[in-house]
């Protein structure tokens, strides 16, 4: 059975926030929980990258207006003929326990993190290619040989005021992402664009493309319209725009 690759592709700055968020803490989750120093040295970056994007003061009410919006949304489809009920309860209940997750966070999200002497003293040599070796950061050098359950431990305080706004995101992009069904769609000659419907804006594209192909998509796109270039992976050289038919799933994220 062929293998199909997910493409996502963000409508909205709010939308491509979450998802950068997203896979900075899909990271920093697999390899905090790994014992090779190495492996350490890759969730620091990603603890550093997650620090920077959530010092913006706005991120917090931003992830609460996307809870706000799904309530919002949600709610009115309770008399609607086909919804199940105890389905709907739950997820309302999820989002709303989100809220209070966010809400009840005494500091700003990620504060633990940028406020940690330690962590300062890295970042402040990762922007220097190599600027973390041994010989820069005997610290951190040190702290890297502990034994794997100190590094968890600190770890896991500087997650404590993170934890409330990853559960949040992932709630809201996985109520996206599960809010139309992929339709199968041919780009002609490589090529595909779409009008988008303003009244209802999409907040995500997803194409689905067969790994058999050996390409990818190039998106860009905004509320209005999109369009999809399909690039042929070359062993060499530039990739070029196919010229080939291509057929692909493609689902625009409504809710």
């Amino acid at each position: 059975m062929s293998t199909s690759i997910i493409f996502e592709y963000p409508l909205n700055e709010r939308i491509r926030t979450f998802l950068r968020l997203e896979h900075l803490f899909e990271r920093l989750q697999h390899f905090a929980d790994q014992f090779d120093p190495s492996a350490t040295r890759v969730a620091i970056e990603a603890l550093l990258e997650i620090a920077a994007i959530t010092a913006r003061s706005d991120i917090k009410n931003e992830i609460l207006k996307e809870l706000d919006r799904h309530l919002g949304t949600l709610s009115r489809l309770a008399d609607k003929p086909g919804v199940d009920p105890n389905a709907l309860a739950q997820v309302l209940g999820d989002l709303d326990d989100a809220v209070d997750g966010v809400q009840g966070m005494n500091s700003p999200i990620g504060q633990t993190a940028r406020e940690d002497e330690f962590l300062k003293a890295i970042a402040q040599r990762s922007s220097i290619p190599g600027g973390t070796c041994s010989f820069d950061l005997p610290h951190y050098h040190y702290w890297l040989i502990q034994p794997p359950e100190r590094r968890q431990a600190r770890f896991d305080h500087w997650r404590h005021d993170l934890t409330p706004a990853i559960g949040a995101i992932q709630i809201a992009l996985s109520l996206v992402r599960g809010s139309a069904s992929p339709r199968r769609t041919l780009a002609e000659g490589g090529f595909f664009h779409e009008a988008l419907n303003p009244e209802a804006p999409a907040q995500m594209l997803r194409v689905g493309l067969d790994a058999s192909e050996a390409s990818y998509p190039e998106i860009s796109g905004h509320k209005n319209r999109f369009s999809i270039r399909f690039m042929a992976v070359e062993s060499s050289g530039r990739p070029s725009q196919r010229s080939d038919d291509v057929s692909f799933k493609l689902t625009c994220c409504v809710l």
